[in-house]
């Protein structure tokens, strides 16, 4: 449904902390840290979950899930899969 990093990237783009995201979700700060704290997605009560997406698509943000297009419009940014890491030990040479 959503993702920690989503949260918090989200939050960034609307330039609010995370008080201000548990005020338009009608959740408490200590509420939003654990979900912001969640590696992967969020696991918690669903109505929890519910109220941040809407109060986050309230204020404009357009949560994209992993191989889903984009359909609206605006500015944004997507965290895109890490490149295969290079080679390490002995056979890959000194690093500079």
């Amino acid at each position: 449904m959503i993702t920690g990093g989503q949260m918090r990237a989200a939050r960034a783009l609307l330039g609010i902390d995370q008080r201000q995201l548990a005020g338009l979700a009608g959740l408490s700060v200590p509420t939003i840290q654990r979900m912001e704290a969640s590696p992967g997605t969020v696991r918690g009560v669903v109505e929890s979950l519910t109220r941040v997406v809407a109060a986050l698509d309230a204020a404009g943000i357009e949560l994209i899930g992993e191989h889903a297009p984009s359909t609206a419009s605006g500015r944004g940014v997507r965290l895109k899969a890490p490149a295969v890491a290079p080679a390490s030990g002995p056979e890959a040479g000194p690093r500079p």
